[in-house]
């Protein structure tokens, strides 16, 4: 689904704290599968997760999406591919506070110019399929963190995007959570979405539920499977 060919990124370039996140990574992502980034803090695994999402572009490098290089695209542009096609889930969700869980899953949708009734209805299918159909009207802030994190996943879901981003999923849960997560993570997977995450937690690396595995170190890709 995604090709990014002699990926390089650069922060403060030319600045005398000049720091290169990322150096010389070739990286093909499978369509339909789950990708997992996994590597020590401080090795580029979440500057190439931004990277792949078109939530940062890299300083030097292609990156083409089913074939098509979007490296050069102005950022209009590139904001109507991430609408359209990927759907994210951030390490601290972040929701937002005072509104309720449906409120939250239906934002990122309302730039697409659908009905507000079409929207609160997927949303609310959305909530009922992970169990929080009952707490569709509750504050975010009131939710519990495994609760919250299922409002974000549905977040992500409420454009059907073809691929879903998902940042240290697992990092704010326990074990309990973690294992509810892998079997909705499992549900996504078998729908025929790509997903791509990072994370530290070798619950998640080593889960069936992943096909490709892509260890980073220092900036590089030293390991893939």
């Amino acid at each position: 689904m995604l090709e990014l060919t002699n990926i390089r990124k650069a922060f403060n370039q030319g600045r005398h704290n000049e720091y290169w996140a990322l150096s010389g990574i070739d990286l093909a992502i499978p369509e339909r599968k789950v990708t997992a980034l996994r590597g020590p803090s401080g090795s580029g695994k979440t500057t190439l997760l931004t990277i792949l999402g078109c939530l940062a572009r890299p300083t030097e490098g292609r990156v083409r999406l089913k074939g098509e290089d979007i490296s050069g695209l102005p950022e209009r542009f590139l904001t109507e591919i991430r609408r359209q096609t990927f759907g994210f889930i951030f390490q601290q969700f972040n929701l937002i506070r005072g509104l309720s869980a449906i409120e939250n899953v239906v934002l990122p949708a309302y730039p697409t110019g659908r009905p507000r009734k079409v929207l609160l209805e997927r949303a609310e299918a959305l909530l009922a399929d992970v169990n929080l159909g009952h707490r569709r009207d509750a504050k975010v802030e009131w939710l519990s963190g495994g609760e919250q994190q299922r409002v974000a996943i549905c977040r992500a879901l409420i454009n059907d995007p073809e691929a879903l981003i998902a940042d240290e999923p697992t990092a704010n849960l326990d074990t309990k959570l973690s294992k509810e997560f892998l079997g909705i993570l499992e549900r996504l997977a078998a729908s025929g979405r790509t997903i791509i995450l990072t994370s530290h937690d070798p619950m998640v690396v080593e889960s069936a539920v992943v096909d490709h595995v892509v260890t980073l170190r220092d900036g590089q890709i030293v390991d893939e499977k």
